[in-house]
């Protein structure tokens, strides 16, 4: 059996992912997703102008040589990249974890998605700033939040409230625990020419937040519900495997009448089965129905003529483990 070296893999998945790059180089992609299209120590995603290489090898010099090759051949096959930013994972160096640029010398600083802008701030943290995952989402809050009123708790970098701002929406609350977090989504607005509201970017913990909008009795037609695997504070803790239903549920008191709960959880070790299970659990009371799942793009799954690794665990019925669900509240009483 022929070996398949790394550069022949990427070439595989720049092929397939030819219909995701435009003609100014403004989108956003992932390039290469090693986990499921062959050498899992390796991801690329494609902000813009900017490469983004993730080196996932423990140790992390077990990559280095895998960084350089691609570090070296990747502008040659795509010569209008213009950076390439390079991010370890297994260290516990922090500028490391949050990149290092190795070819070039401006990164880019924003990425236009179905018309869209997005601003980035690429070293921002060992993200990247904008989650390329959930492109789906934004496309489907585009097609739906006009006129709502909608509420991104966790709201990282705000470009799921952006699209809603996009969309059309009465009003968009942002809420993260991180200001610097939410100065990038004010950015967005700056870029796209959204007037900023400060009073809709608020900088507070999630549980003390929602007491807040209780006792005011705020209430909204969409919540965003997008939280980190695991962050515990003096108020209560997030975990998506052990206590994801707690969360939903303090939302709840929040929803307007037939309103929409977006719910995503990306913990990597709960399964699609073990997810709806939770869901399930909402819904137990007939206030709460699953309405739709938003499936994650194929640069994300692999293609079939790219993919050759599995899962971690069986996302189905989602197709991805990062996965969202659409569900639809209903108010006592009416």
């Amino acid at each position: 059996m022929p070996v398949v070296n790394l550069t022949d893999r990427i070439e595989r998945a720049i092929v397939a992912r030819e219909n995701l790059f435009d003609e100014r180089h403004q989108a956003g992609l992932r390039l290469f997703n090693g986990f499921l299209e062959g050498e899992p120590k390796i991801v690329i995603d494609v902000y813009a102008t900017t490469a983004v290489v993730h080196n996932y090898a423990e140790p992390a010099k077990a990559g280095e040589a895998l960084v350089e090759q691609v570090v070296a051949w990747l502008p040659t096959r795509l010569p209008w990249l213009e950076s390439i930013l390079v991010k370890t994972r297994n260290t516990d160096d922090e500028t490391a974890q949050n990149g290092v640029l190795r070819y070039g010398e401006k990164l880019a600083s924003r990425v236009r998605e179905h018309g869209v802008w997005y601003a980035l701030d690429l070293t921002m943290n060992r993200d990247s700033s904008l989650y390329l995952d959930t492109r789906n989402l934004r496309e489907w809050i585009l097609a739906n939040l006009a006129d709502k009123t909608v509420l991104n708790t966790f709201a990282y970098t705000g470009s799921l409230g952006v699209a809603a701002v996009a969309a059309g929406a009465k009003r968009v609350v942002q809420t993260d625990r991180n200001r610097r977090f939410l100065n990038v989504g004010k950015t967005s607005h700056t870029l796209n020419g959204f007037p900023i509201n400060k009073a809709d970017f608020q900088t507070e913990d999630f549980w003390l937040q929602i007491n807040k909008f209780k006792r005011k009795e705020e209430l909204f037609d969409c919540v965003i519900v997008d939280p980190p695997m695991f962050a515990a504070t003096a108020h209560g803790v997030v975990d998506l495997a052990q206590n994801y239903t707690k969360v939903l549920n303090r939302v709840r008191p929040l929803m307007e009448h037939n309103g929409t709960i977006i719910a995503i959880n990306n913990a990597l070790f709960l399964s699609g089965a073990e997810y709806i299970e939770l869901l399930e659990k909402i819904c137990a009371d007939g206030y709460v129905t699953i309405d739709q799942f938003i499936d994650i793009g194929q640069d994300f799954t692999g293609y079939a003529d790219t993919r050759v690794g599995k899962a971690v665990t069986n996302p189905a019925p989602f197709n991805h483990s990062t996965k969202i669900a659409v569900l639809k509240t209903r108010r006592r009483g009416f």
